[in-house]
């Protein structure tokens, strides 16, 4: 296309570039005649102000001097779910590709789609940050809104790869809001919590559950654990099922094997001898033989158990529909926060243990020791208080031991102080 000058008009109360633009438009090549906003009108006459015309000589010249292809001239939307989304269903993980298209349906694709077919080339960092401080006022917490700046600049990342984008990453200098909501706090149980639930859940439940919090195995590797994964004191983790489909475990170091102290080993055994001692297939089994859905295990087995009337004893729902008396539940049963609270929980008690952090690590098998401290070892309010108590003492035996320098209000030391002057800043 030869050089274009553009034209600058006026619709409304803003100034426009009108130029000319070839793009691929589902396929097809396409002449368009479009009109850039350059910026509002603040003078009386017609001609516009000398910022609105070097503005406009800037785009012309990123028009003008454009490198992309005609055929990568597409809109933002059509990169996201013609390029990007199918990239990340081929080469990612099943639940990051879930994730992405979940961000996209429910917060980006409208806020995009409103930009009447802004070509993902014109995008700017201004454009990205109007976006991520429109969806916060959603009332999202700071870690979705991360999620969300992330997926952006993971998209605008594989568009500058593939040649769909010529400048930086719009979304590298954009940040999330300050003030957005903090994310609701994890939980990590305690040992005492581990077994009142080893105690009240059935069996396998109990078993998968004492895998959790004693080996800290992840929802998806309790679910893919097979027999010949348990030998030499260790549970060697293999595979990880997410809905059903069978994939590598989470990370290279999520591969490695778990040492199994006696109480867990010795009840996998029992596990065992109850499953009628087979050396193949599942250790968690469901009637068909077939990997044990967790989710099944938690909506059909351990809440139940977890959720009995105080009065009766009998679970929400059906089985306590026919008593005389409104469910209220047992406030003396624990409450269950997860598998993954059974996982914080082996970090947080083996870090009061004085177990080292580099163990507790590998124990974990994080690859970085920060996501160990930062997300899976819980301060408890029994412990700070603890280690303030042991401050308080230390404090009060330094304070016994140091000798006073009376001063006056000028703050010399008096003839009567024994304190030598020598030392005195």
């Amino acid at each position: 296309m030869r050089k274009q000058e553009g034209q600058i008009i006026r619709i409304g109360e803003r100034w426009y570039v009108r130029y000319w633009e070839r793009r691929n438009v589902g396929g097809t090549i396409e002449r368009k005649r479009l009109s850039h906003a350059l910026g509002p009108i603040t003078t009386r006459g017609k001609t516009p102000s000398a910022d609105i015309i070097a503005d406009a000589e800037r785009f012309m010249t990123s028009v003008n001097h454009c490198s992309i292809p005609v055929d990568q001239v597409i809109t933002f939307v059509e990169f996201i779910e013609a390029v990007f989304l199918p990239s990340a269903k081929a080469n990612k993980k099943p639940s990051t590709a879930r994730g992405y298209e979940s961000l996209w349906r429910l917060y980006l694709k409208p806020l995009a789609a409103s930009g009447k077919g802004i070509l993902i080339k014109d995008i700017r960092c201004a454009t990205i940050q109007r976006w991520l401080d429109t969806v916060s006022h959603k009332d999202l917490a700071r870690n979705t809104l991360q999620r969300v700046k992330a997926f952006l600049s993971g998209a605008f990342k594989e568009a500058r790869r593939l040649g769909y984008l010529d400048t930086e990453n719009p979304a590298k200098d954009c940040r999330v809001n300050p003030r957005a909501r903090r994310p609701e706090k994890t939980y990590a149980y305690t040992l005492q919590e581990i077994f009142e639930i080893l105690a009240i859940l059935p069996e396998p439940a109990a078993t998968v559950f004492a895998v959790a919090s004693f080996a800290g195995l992840r929802r998806g590797e309790l679910e893919g654990l097979e027999w010949p994964d348990f030998h030499d004191g260790h549970l060697w983790v293999a595979r990880s099922i997410w809905n059903g489909e069978v994939l590598l475990p989470k990370t290279e170091m999520s591969a490695s094997p778990v040492p199994t102290i006696k109480l867990l080993a010795e009840r996998l055994e029992l596990h065992r001898l109850r499953s009628g001692n087979p050396e193949q297939g599942p250790i968690f089994r469901n009637a068909a033989g077939r990997h044990l859905s967790m989710n099944n295990l938690i909506n059909r087995v351990i809440r139940p158990a977890l959720n009995q009337c105080r009065h009766c004893g009998l679970t929400q729902g059906k089985d306590h529909a026919k008593e005389d008396h409104v469910f209220e539940r047992d406030p003396r049963l624990p409450n269950w926060h997860g598998f993954h609270a059974g996982r914080r929980g082996l970090g947080t008690n083996l870090y009061y243990l004085g177990v080292p952090d580099k163990t507790i690590q590998s124990i974990l098998r994080h690859s970085n020791v920060s996501i160990t401290l930062g997300y899976y070892v819980k301060t408890a309010s029994s412990e700070v208080l603890a280690g303030m108590n042991k401050l308080e003492d230390a404090a009060q035996i330094v304070e016994k031991s140091a000798v006073p320098a009376v001063r006056d209000s000028y703050g010399t030391l008096t003839p009567s102080s024994d304190a030598n002057p020598e030392l005195v800043n």
